[in-house]
């Protein structure tokens, strides 16, 4: 292929040479990597920007998301997606386009299914139609057919789309759409050839159901409904995105199972979007899973409380009103219809209508067991160690807002011109709380729609703090044309030296500002609405002048364990009225004398805890995300699908790269999101169970130097660099942890970031910890530790990572266990090292290779 039909050229490489050093006293001859710059990596020239991914699929500009069609024709792999031509957030939808001959080396071609009138072009499959039931070709060039969901406003339907030129142009089918059953939540078609029976095979979601439909057809065009799967396993968000496809088991063609992939947003094991799957039979006409979760019994054990025939607390103590006076029955009006609990009683904080807060604490014991199982529900708002709920210091107030203004000398622009204070919630919002006496200033004026400015006369700074409550919408100042601010800025001399925002949440929370260093100058409040979209309003209120600084107070909905009153181990809701199983890992905590307490800080949304049956354990009880069977544990990797008509019969498939949470906030430009790997699929028998695994294609070695190798080095308690710089490499690692708790690599390390890649060997978990690793500050959703299940294999944990300018993806022991997770690190973090907690473990062996560029030939 032409090399002009790249994007400009650039790679990050890393280049090794042999060298013997010593580290920490330990000698180590290693291949040392060092970075070759490229021409315009500082962020100048397309495919070279800052987090320009290198080897995963990017538009060169605007707004990408879901997978769509993916397909093999004609020596082409083709990738369809989800693209807004004209932004860099999600909208006006159509299918971008893009071909290879090699799943590495990708050329960009024009949209193929624009989005039409008042038709957006929602994900779908393409499939090549080599009998020509559809009679849009012949069969000696026969067409390839997009079945996508025509969406219009209040309908999701299917339609149909064809081309007789290898995909360069389509033409809409004059019958669409071709199936449409008059819902607003039908979506995400994936067609296959089911050549048994000669027919097409269609799965499609009914979104909010949870459900996959599955229909036939002899010619693409009419459509019989043959079965539904679902409800089944993990229902907290909407389904999307089906696909169904056979696999060998364990490379053994003569032994077939079914594998139906099913995205979820939000509700999965990392939060936000993800994927689930199901491994079972499909006969032509229904599938059915093998591994749909059932009644769960958690461990045995010994109860400790089960707030059970008790019309008070008996020895556990309450503070403030949120817990009542006892146990209550199950829903409290007008909450949401409480599940999940057992027996007849549980704890509820929900008094008050959610506006109550207080503590319940339970007497002390002395831990015996290995594990405390509990069921927990409600709000996921977590405990915070460095928030205390210490008194807001004495001060003078500037502003409180309790008059019919906002103030003599405030001034307000835009739709708050004319406005004043409110006495607290606005028609169509969510309940405020948090604020002081009766009003505050709350720019949802129109519905969230309203923007403008509410400024404060000048003052001279005369205190070492000004202090006020915050809430709203978490958009930064000063925000981006695709993600304006909610702020309370601090300006002086026309400039903003200070700025506060939100936390996407009704409920005002202390914050301060330190301008020890501004005494004496003249300065102004400016509180600041650019913002339409959710979230997009700011809530202010009581702003006091002080010598000391007014500190967040806890907003946690939390399960604690207390020693000697601090907090050693703490669970929270999952935003759910159904209460689920918890487990806290406690054996080296034995001995110890403890207690339980239930904290509800909280008066927003999800402002309370739900709680019952603690019970001591030898075994952890499992909730039913972590028995559901993920394809991905990060929290970036959603809406993946495979590819039809691979001819080598390989299972291949590509995922979104993101997360709904914050998918439209990263700090990316021009574009905005990527595609993970590609990746193949397979079944394998593990520990008696059928999972599936996945790995990189081979195709990667197109892209990859050669290999170098460390081996047999200890690994000392520590952080032991090595000599390897680079920012886009493949690594393949076993370790032997020995006595430590903790052992793993850190990348894209320096300038104090890091990204951790650790296997926990007190918790049998894999982990990527991104809380380091680099720019996070667009959501608080986007700093954390992923976690999945991964056992010692031999007593080594095989690690096989992918390392790009902007992502991580970790491939467990056979692939089984996957955690895919964006980064955004500065560009001169580009160490490697290896890490060690709690003991010395040992890297058995680990190879490492630069790979270059996908858009470099």
């Amino acid at each position: 292929m032409n090399n002009d039909k790249y994007a400009s050229r650039g790679r990050d490489a890393l280049v090794c040479r042999r060298s013997t050093i010593r580290l920490l006293a330990l000698a180590i001859s290693a291949a040392s990597l060092a970075m070759q710059d490229a021409a315009g990596a500082s962020g100048n020239g397309t495919y070279q920007e800052l987090y320009r991914p290198q080897f995963h699929f990017s538009p060169a500009e605007n707004w990408m998301n879901d997978p769509n069609g993916l397909v093999y024709h004609d020596g082409e792999y083709h990738l369809f997606y989800q693209y807004n031509p004209f932004g860099d957030t999600w909208g006006h939808m159509s299918w971008g386009h893009a071909v290879s001959p090699d799943l590495m080396h990708w050329e960009h071609l024009p949209v193929a299914i624009s989005e039409l009138g008042d038709e957006m072009v929602f994900s779908g499959s393409v499939v090549v139609d080599k009998h020509n039931t559809s009679g849009f070709g012949s069969r000696r060039n026969p067409p390839m057919v997009a079945i996508y969901t025509s969406a219009r406003p209040g309908s999701q339907a299917q339609s149909l789309a064809y081309s007789t030129d290898r995909g360069r142009t389509w033409s809409r089918y004059d019958g669409n759409p071709v199936l449409d059953i008059g819902s607003a939540e039908f979506r995400d078609p994936k067609v296959f050839w089911y050549a048994p029976e000669r027919k097409w095979v269609m799965a499609v979601v009914a979104a909010l159901e949870h459900k996959v439909k599955l229909y036939s057809s002899p010619d693409l065009k009419n459509w019989t409904h043959m079965s539904d799967f679902g409800p089944a396993n993990a229902t907290g968000g909407a389904w999307e995105c089906p696909d169904l496809f056979p696999l060998p088991v364990d490379g053994d063609s003569s032994r077939i199972k079914w594998v139906l992939l099913v995205s979820l947003n939000p509700g999965s094991i990392a939060g936000g979007s993800g994927m689930q799957y199901f491994v079972g039979d499909f006969d032509g006409t229904t599938f059915r899973a093998d591994n749909v979760l059932g009644d769960y019994m958690p461990p045995a054990g010994e109860l400790y409380q089960g707030f059970e025939e008790a019309t008070d607390y008996g020895e556990w103590s309450t503070t403030g009103t949120a817990f009542g006076s006892g146990p209550t029955s199950g829903t409290i009006s007008p909450q949401g219809e409480v599940s999940g609990y057992l027996g007849g009683g549980l704890v509820n904080s929900y008094h008050e209508a959610d506006l109550g807060t207080g503590t319940l604490t339970s007497p002390p014991f002395t831990i015996e067991s290995p594990y405390l199982n509990f069921l927990v529900g409600g709000g996921k708002h977590p405990h915070d160690p460095a928030i205390s709920d210490q008194a807001v210091p004495a001060g003078s107030v500037f502003a409180d807002f309790e008059g019919s203004s906002y103030g003599s000398g405030w001034s307000a622009t835009g739709t708050f011109a004319g406005s004043a204070p409110a006495a607290g919630t606005l028609a169509g919002q969510q309940s405020v709380s948090g604020y002081e006496g009766r009003q505050l200033v709350n720019t949802f004026i129109d519905y969230d729609n309203g923007t403008g400015t509410i400024v404060s006369p000048g003052f001279t700074v005369m205190s070492d703090y000004i202090n006020f409550l915050v809430g709203g919408g978490a958009h930064p100042y000063p925000g981006t044309a695709n993600n304006p601010p909610t702020a309370v800025n601090l300006v002086v001399d026309g400039e903003v030296v200070r700025t506060a925002t939100g936390q996407d949440s009704e409920a005002l929370n202390w914050t301060h500002w330190d301008v020890s260093e501004l005494r004496g100058q003249t300065a102004r409040i400016e509180i600041v609405d650019s913002n339409t979209g959710g979230w997009g309003h700011i809530n202010a209120d009581h702003f006091m002048f002080s010598d000391e600084p007014a500190l967040p107070r806890s907003t946690e909905t939390t399960v604690n364990l207390l020693i000697d009153g601090e907090v050693v181990r703490s669970t929270t809701g999952p935003n759910s009225t159904t209460l689920d199983w918890a487990a806290w890992h406690v054996r080296n905590l034995i001995g110890q004398t403890a207690q339980i307490q239930l904290r509800d800080r909280n008066t927003g949304g999800w402002g309370y805890i739900l709680a019952d049956h603690f019970m001591f354990a030898d075994e952890p009880a499992l909730s039913l995300l972590q028995r559901s069977s993920w394809v991905d544990y990060g929290k970036d990797f959603y809406a993946a699908i495979t590819f039809n008509n691979v001819p080598d019969a390989r299972r291949l498939a590509i995922g979104w790269m993101n997360n709904w949470n914050y998918g439209q906030l990263t700090p990316t430009s021009p574009w905005r999101g990527a595609m993970s790997i590609p990746r193949e699929f397979a079944l394998r028998t593990i520990d008696g169970a059928l999972r599936l695994v996945q790995q990189p294609v081979q195709e990667l070695d197109l892209l990859g130097e050669d290999w170098q190798t460390f081996s047999q080095q200890q690994i000392p308690s520590g952080t032991t660099t090595l000599p390897l710089q680079g920012k886009a490499f493949e690594i393949k690692a076993d370790l032997l942890p020995g006595d430590a708790k903790r052992v793993g690599l850190k990348v894209r390390s320096g300038n104090g970031e890091e990204t951790l890649i650790g296997y926990d060997a007190e918790a049998d978990e894999i982990y990527v910890d991104r809380t380091r690793s680099g720019e996070d500050g667009f959501s608080t959703d986007f700093p954390g530790v992923q976690r999945a299940p991964l056992a010692a294999r031999d007593g080594k944990i095989r690690l096989h990572v992918l390392v790009d300018w902007s992502s991580v993806e970790v491939f467990g022991d056979q692939g089984q266990t996957v955690i895919t997770e964006q980064i955004f690190p500065s560009a001169t973090s580009d160490g490697v090292q290896l890490f060690s907690e709690g003991g010395s473990a040992m890297l058995d062996s680990l190879q490492v290779r630069p790979l270059g560029s996908s858009w470099t030939r």
